[in-house]
């Protein structure tokens, strides 16, 4: 059977959306509907539902989707030790993190990386915490940077970061000279907040929802400069890692109370192989956080 168009199968299946699914493969949409086609003649059975908008896979294209994801796994796993062999110092890292964290905690952790090991290559994957770890338990990723305080049986952690989230807001807000401030209190502001499945967005939808407190959301971006623009300028309030604010003078953070923390830690699938890369990476990560000011 021909992974590779296993391999555009399954981009499809999770893309629903040929376009999508073309791009994602990187090549063009005709080839990728021939590819298909190849497949569904190759297998015997019709995968795609061609006239039905509601559902784009057959039943047997469903069951397809699962093994071939699966054996794509695996053949994978494959790849990466049969590549250890011939190089201890080669590989490849796919390595899960927000893009708050990669912008402020790890270009210098993954420069230096790179100049200790540079051969090894790390594609980075920015998604919030909910989707890193989904693409974990996939086998989309070999490494990621996920909440460490709510485990999944399938996974394995090693905390690496613990921080206080606040409340960011501009100098002019009136709470701004508070000591402290409630979720309460925060709920009542126009907000500038994450999109739904960050941490830093969950904590307050969460509040909201349980105590039935309607939001005010001016805007939503996980652009962290573009969403301490507009704090900056009056357009709401955020809730922001307490390192993130620290040198900005036209911007003031308050605690919580009750003190809410945000924990990350290194994970990774407990079936799932990791090559000699990803484990020096492991152990650089581990040990330059520990012995470094995060």
């Amino acid at each position: 059977m021909n992974l590779k168009r296993l391999e555009y199968f399954c981009y499809l299946a999770s893309l629903g959306n040929f376009t999508k699914a073309a791009q994602a493969a990187g090549i063009a949409q005709p080839a990728l509907t021939v590819a298909i086609q190849k497949l569904e003649q190759e297998v015997g059975l019709k995968l795609i539902n061609r006239a039905d908008k509601n559902s784009l896979l057959t039943a047997e294209g469903e069951v397809l989707h699962k093994l071939a994801t699966q054996l794509l796994s695996q053949a994978k796993q494959v790849e990466l030790e049969l590549e250890e062999l011939k190089d201890l110092e080669r590989g490849t890292i796919r390595f899960g993190v927000s893009a708050m964290m990669g912008s402020y905690y790890f270009p210098k952790i993954l420069t230096e990386f790179k100049q200790k090991y540079p051969q090894i290559k790390i594609h980075l994957v920015d998604q919030g915490t909910a989707a890193l770890e989904k693409m974990l338990l996939n086998s989309e990723l070999d490494l990621a940077l996920i909440r460490g305080d709510l485990e999944n049986p399938q996974l394995r952690y090693s905390e690496l970061i613990n921080e206080e989230v606040v409340a960011g807001m501009a100098n002019s807000n009136p709470l701004a000279s508070e000591q402290t401030v409630s979720l309460a209190q925060f709920c009542q502001q126009p907000l500038v907040l994450f999109h739904e499945g960050y941490f830093l967005r969950e904590v307050v939808s969460r509040y909201s929802k349980k105590q039935q407190v309607a939001l005010d959301v001016r805007m939503e971006t996980n652009l962290i400069e573009l969403q301490k623009s507009l704090v900056r300028n009056g357009v709401g309030i955020t809730t922001c890692l307490s390192r993130i604010l620290q040198n900005e003078h036209q911007m003031t953070s308050i605690p919580f109370e009750p003190k809410i923390e945000f924990t990350l830690s290194l994970a990774w699938k407990k079936n799932h192989y990791l090559s000699k890369a990803s484990k020096a990476f492991m152990t650089y990560l581990s040990s330059t956080i520990q012995h470094s000011d995060l």
